[in-house]
């Protein structure tokens, strides 16, 4: 039985067309990956040429500065001072051999100077306040026995009470003797020479210690 091929399908015929695409095909791929290869040894190339002329960066040095250690402090030198061997001493000590648990010691007082009681505060309330030797009472007995009533003041029939302002040292002793308010008549300048003639009082004490201590005082000037 003979077969029957039509032109269209007799594949020898195109045999030779197939050789062509497949030797073109080759070419092609063959031409692609010469020109691949080329590309990435150009690339490597260029990158090591890139890395080969780069230039090397210099980090500069800087130069730390250490701070010099502190100077030592400087060495005391104690002074001794050689004074002259002049000053008396009271070795003059009194004891008493029959003193025991019952005898009563008194406080001692150190003397104050002039000029310290001058810089000391003024208080005007204190613990223990000033007051007259003898109280109250002995107070008014002064006033009544040295008081002068002024002979103007008399003639002007002027009365009332003067006061007098002072301030009581830590000695007892009246200073600064002004007055607060008056009645004229001579009568102020007669109260501020009574207060200054009066003995000294028993001082005003805070915390135990005697201190200075502003007092008022007022003096009644009455006709008889």
């Amino acid at each position: 039985m003979n077969s029957i091929k039509t032109p269209k399908a007799d594949l020898e015929r195109k045999k030779t067309t197939f050789f062509l695409i497949g030797l073109v095909f080759s070419l092609l791929l063959a031409y692609f990956a010469i020109n691949i290869k080329s590309y990435e040894k150009q690339k490597v190339t260029l990158m090591q040429q890139q890395v080969e002329n780069t230039p090397e960066e210099m980090v500069p040095i800087t130069e730390q500065k250490v701070k010099p250690p502190p100077p030592p402090p400087p060495k005391t030198v104690t002074q001794i001072k050689i004074v002259s061997n002049d000053v008396k001493i009271d070795d003059n000590v009194d004891i008493d051999v029959g003193a025991n648990m019952n005898t009563k010691v008194e406080e001692y007082t150190p003397p104050v100077q002039e000029e310290d009681v001058q810089q000391q505060p003024v208080f005007v309330v204190v613990e223990q306040m000033p007051h007259f030797p003898g109280g109250e009472k002995a107070l008014m007995k002064y006033l009544a026995t040295h008081i002068k009533y002024p002979a103007l003041a008399k003639e002007s029939g002027i009365q009332g009470r003067v006061f007098i302002n002072f301030v009581v040292e830590p000695n007892g002793k009246i200073d600064h003797v002004k007055v607060l308010r008056g009645i004229g008549g001579g009568c102020d300048e007669e109260a501020v020479r009574v207060v200054e003639g009066m003995p000294r009082w028993i001082p005003g004490r805070q915390r135990g210690k005697p201190v200075r201590v502003s007092f008022n005082l007022p003096i009644k000037f009455t006709l008889e």
